[in-house]
């Protein structure tokens, strides 16, 4: 077949036929690849149609409207997020964890107006995807200022010494708990893991001066601790002999008072037979006492003037025994 001749000014196009089809191919191409995508094992993904929150996927590969209808944010709510206050790691990998300006955050004023240089870390996981990302704006930055408000609330109620020694765990429970409450009023979808301080310190001019102090107390305390040392050892020993005093007494008063009912019951007996016969139970006792009497005359002699002979108590007694 004969192909038409070309009037001089005209052009010929049978040429660029094939360049019709590059479009269309690439509109298929772009297609394709924005089907699909992954969602990484400690992270969900939010779809996005038409920039209007759709729905809430798991980890793994998934599908979608392609050409921008659909998009999807991925946020990491397995994993354990952290803010850093006054100071700054080298290694950070979240864009909010470190201050602009820490030298400001760690400057605060306590509640006896003494200045202190307050680090803190803010650990944090994401609970609610759909209100991380939609009901506030820039909620990480928002939870820093949060946390700065808290811990300044925190530092201020407090002495310095409290803040640099003995009060560390309960600003750290308050400002958890404190932050808490704010995140869930605020609607962040932020869950608070934990609030921890790190270095607390007085501003270099009166460091010398803290050291000292800090010296004085822990030298207080040793010395409160050996005290108490001394004291546990000295007062149970104390106690003790006290509580074998006290037994031995007791013990003894036992004993006295059985001793004196028994011979209460015996008298009241002797008293009983002597009722019944006087002069036998009299005469009876009178023998009997003097069989415990007389052994113990050994040296004593009996003068009677119608006796010729002086005899011993003892010869006496043992003649008299016995018959």
């Amino acid at each position: 077949m004969n192909r038409p001749t070309l009037l001089r000014g005209e052009q010929d196009w049978s040429k660029l036929r094939p360049l019709k089809w590059i479009l269309p191919a690439f509109f298929v191409l772009i297609g394709i690849f924005t089907t699909y995508y992954t969602v990484q094992s400690d992270s969900v993904g939010v779809v996005l149609r038409f920039g209007k929150f759709s729905s809430t996927v798991d980890p793994g590969l998934h599908f979608k409207l392609p050409f921008g209808i659909d998009e999807v944010e991925v946020v990491p709510v397995k994993r354990l997020l952290k803010l850093e206050f006054g100071f700054g790691s080298s290694d950070f990998t979240n864009a909010d964890q470190v201050g602009e300006e820490p030298d400001d955050e760690r400057a605060m004023v306590t509640g006896d107006l003494n200045a202190a240089l307050v680090e803190w870390v803010v650990q944090y996981r994401i609970s609610d995807p759909k209100l991380y990302l939609f009901q506030v704006r820039k909620p990480a930055q928002t939870l820093r200022d949060l946390s700065e408000a808290v811990m300044r609330e925190a530092v201020g109620d407090r002495t310095v010494d409290e803040v640099i020694t003995v009060g560390r765990q309960e600003i750290e429970s308050f400002a958890a708990l404190r932050l808490a409450d704010l995140a869930k009023t605020y609607e962040l979808g932020i869950q608070i893991d934990q609030v921890q301080l790190k270095n607390v310190n007085p501003p270099q001019p009166v460091q010398n001066s803290f050291n000292a102090v800090n010296k004085a107390q822990q030298d207080r305390e040793s010395m409160i601790n050996v005290a108490n040392g001394e004291y546990n050892k000295v007062v149970p020993k104390a106690k003790g002999q006290a509580e074998q005093k006290v037994s031995e007494a007791e013990g003894y008063r036992l004993k006295r008072v059985n001793e004196a009912l028994g011979d209460v019951t015996a008298f009241q007996a002797i008293l009983a037979e002597y009722v019944k016969a006087p002069d036998v139970t009299r005469t009876r006792l009178y023998l009997e006492t003097m069989r415990e009497v007389l052994p113990t005359l050994a040296d004593t002699w009996i003068v009677d003037r119608s006796v010729t002979q002086l005899l011993p108590m003892v010869q006496s007694a043992t003649k008299g025994g016995g018959k």
